[in-house]
């Protein structure tokens, strides 16, 4: 947070015209300092000055000549390299005129004067360089009296000209570096002002914090509950709840450790607000910290959650009722469903074919709600996670075959041709035998529901792999549009035409995906409107067996074989 605030507070160096304004000063020193050795130059041909002198002056206002070179290329090499002519210009007008005791040997310093004035930190190490080592190339010249040193009119001349013009650059180089820096103090502190300003207006409270809790400064708006005299006078655990210092405790140790910490707390005096801290540990090892209010979010969470409660509460409860009832509806019907099967058996003596026929009725509408009513008992009972496989090891293709067996009759009602391929040779299986043959009965009584009449049903049982089983059911009936396919499989979702629906629950494919899901297995439902729809299950419950071919019953392998192939596929036909 500190470092973003620092971010967005930066301010850009300073202005185009400012930079502007500094080169534009270095060029007209350099001018003016030519200019004034050629005014010098004029007047000392007017005075008795020797050759040597003349020269002097000549090639001392070389360099602000050269200065015409920024106006093409102002950078730091082309600075440094007028720095040099600098240097090189002073010595030889320096050496001309008797070295460190002639006249000028004030003007082994204008190299340093030239970088102050160019206002480059480092020109201004290259420009002592140079002057020192011209002093010392000076000295030597002095000492070794290798030219002659001006006397007279001559030396009060060259000397006068060199301390004004030495004291006079000087202080014209110095203005535009200064000027240079009051202007970069001044922006430095109207950045600090616009942060602090930025600081202390923003609507959070940022703190920086001691690894004690002791608050050392603070910008911004307080949260609403929390008081800053009291945060600032005894720190952040008293100005806290204190059911919530400890949080606040481990936040600030996790930011010390972790370098991050959050946490969250009640104020003092003030239950009915609650403020989230968010820390940081900074590069510098000072803790900084955001308080924000969070009472809204605060109430919020505790109102969805105290819904997620209720929710849950009341699923519990449909879920119990459910079980309950389901246990009630099975007694009567269990009783409606034997009474009519005795009536419509005729055990206890002949009836009128119209009371045969009700109690045919009677039978039937008695199976088919108590099929719905076990329907919605498994379902309450997966819902609840009460449901328990009843595990076994058993050849697989016994609930199977019972399955078909169930639901034959009622698909050659329907006029619908029911074709089964099984293995020839036991599968056996460690699974809740029960659950694999409701698994087939609810697959195969969807396909004969929405199989119209001279369409056709497969079922197919192969292995799937090492330890994996694979039950395929397939159809030629209307089909489900895409749309509705994500929703299959979910409990009391239906499709079809409504005289469909009116004869089921939605539970019969949630009831096998439920299924296969306890058996840790999956299924895969694909289908086309006016093609078919083909349902695959694989579940991971094969046990390996050594067993030997055992043949089938004989009701078994003619549903099993009826006239395919054991390579045969239903879908192919």
């Amino acid at each position: 947070m500190i470092k973003a605030l620092r971010n967005a507070s930066h301010q850009p160096p300073p202005s185009h015209n400012g930079r502007e304004g500094v080169r534009t000063g270095v060029w007209v020193w350099h001018f003016l300092w030519s200019g004034l050795l050629l005014a010098a130059f004029g007047v000392m041909l007017f005075l008795p000055v020797s050759l040597s002198g003349l020269i002097a002056l000549l090639v001392a206002a070389i360099p602000g000549v050269s200065a015409v070179l920024l106006l093409f290329s102002d950078t730091g090499r082309a600075r440094a390299g007028l720095v040099c002519i600098w240097g090189l210009c002073s010595l030889v007008a320096v050496g001309l005129t008797g070295g460190i005791a002639g006249p000028l040997a004030s003007w082994m310093l204008m190299p340093l004067v030239a970088a102050v004035a160019l206002n480059r930190r480092r020109l201004m190490s290259l420009g002592a360089a140079l002057s020192v080592l011209i002093c010392l190339i000076a000295a030597g010249i002095g000492f070794l009296d290798l030219m002659p040193v001006a006397e007279g009119t001559e030396r009060l001349a060259l000397s006068c000209v060199a301390f004004f013009t030495l004291t006079g650059g000087l202080g014209l180089a110095l203005m535009p570096a200064l000027r240079a820096r009051m202007e970069r103090t001044h922006e430095a502190e109207d950045a600090r002002a616009r942060l602090f300003r930025l600081l202390s207006e923003q609507p959070q409270l940022i703190v920086s914090l001691t690894d004690e809790g002791r608050v050392v400064s603070a910008f911004g708006e307080a949260p609403a509950g929390l008081d800053l005299n009291r945060l600032l006078t005894q720190g952040l655990y008293r100005s806290a709840h204190a059911p919530d210092r400890l949080a606040l405790m481990q936040a600030i140790a996790g930011a010390m450790t972790d370098g991050r910490g959050e946490a969250g707390f009640h104020p003092h005096a003030a239950p009915e607000h609650y403020v989230r801290l968010s820390v940081r540990r900074a590069a510098d090892g000072r803790l900084y910290a955001v308080l924000a209010d969070a009472s809204d979010q605060k109430q919020r969470e505790a109102a969805l959650e105290a819904a997620r409660f209720e929710a849950e509460s009341l699923n519990r409860g449909k879920t119990q009722f459910v079980a309950s009832m389901s246990h009630e509806l099975r007694t009567p019907l269990n009783a409606v469903i034997g009474f009519s099967d005795i009536m419509r058996q005729k055990l206890f003596g002949p009836l009128s074919d119209k009371y045969a026929e009700y109690a045919q009725l009677i039978w039937e509408s008695g199976q088919h709600v108590l099929d719905l009513v076990n329907d919605v008992l498994d379902m309450s009972k997966i819902e609840a996670q009460k449901y328990e496989l009843s595990l076994e090891r058993f050849d697989v293709r016994e609930p199977v075959a019972a399955a078909l067996r169930l639901i034959m009759a009622t698909a050659q009602d329907k006029g619908v041709a029911l074709k089964a391929v099984l293995p020839p040779v036991p599968l056996e299986v460690t699974a809740d035998k029960r659950a694999l043959k409701q698994i087939c009965l609810n697959l195969l009584s969807n396909a004969v529901k929405f199989t119209p009449n001279g369409g056709e049903i497969g079922l197919i049982l192969t292995e799937a792999g090492r330890d994996s089983i694979e039950i395929q059911v397939n159809d030629t009936g209307v089909g489900i549009a895409p749309e509705d396919l994500d929703r299959l499989g979910k409990p009391y979702q239906q499709t079809g035409p409504l005289e469909q629906r009116a004869m089921g629950t939605g539970l019969g494919l949630a009831l096998v995906q439920a299924l296969a899901t306890l058996h840790k297995g999956h299924m895969t439902l694909e289908s086309e409107p006016g093609t078919g729809t083909s349902v695959s299950l694989i579940l991971p419950i094969a046990t390996p067996s050594d067993q030997p071919e055992l043949p089938l019953e004989d009701g078994l392998r003619t549903i099993a074989l009826q006239e395919y192939p054991q390579t045969h596929r239903p879908d192919e036909a």
